[in-house]
């Protein structure tokens, strides 16, 4: 939550006439060690993607996944091109339209 305050993720806006809202809901999560203890708590807003209908509340889907024929043909060029491959982990990503 203060990672999305900080980075004024979303503000108020007024609902244009004609339109609905999308619910959300929270994802709350408990990460724990192999020996069980708290390693950390994890959250996340999603939407109720489930109540949109096709033409009124969306045109496009897309998903942020990854086909894995698709890594292995980015990890060949790397090796054949003897490129070096830098991985990140991201912890917030903000989307601009």
């Amino acid at each position: 939550m203060e990672s999305m305050k900080t980075n004024q993720v979303w503000g108020s806006v007024d609902l244009p006439l004609g339109q609905r809202f999308i619910g959300n809901k929270w994802i709350l999560k408990i990460k724990h060690k192999v020996d069980g203890l708290i390693e950390h708590y994890k959250a996340r807003l999603v939407a109720k993607s489930y109540t949109q209908e096709e033409g009124i509340d969306y045109k496009d889907t897309f998903s942020p996944l990854v086909r894995i024929t698709l890594v292995r043909l980015i990890l060949a060029i790397v090796a054949h091109m003897d490129f070096e491959l830098y991985q990140m982990d991201v912890k917030t990503v903000f989307f601009n339209e």
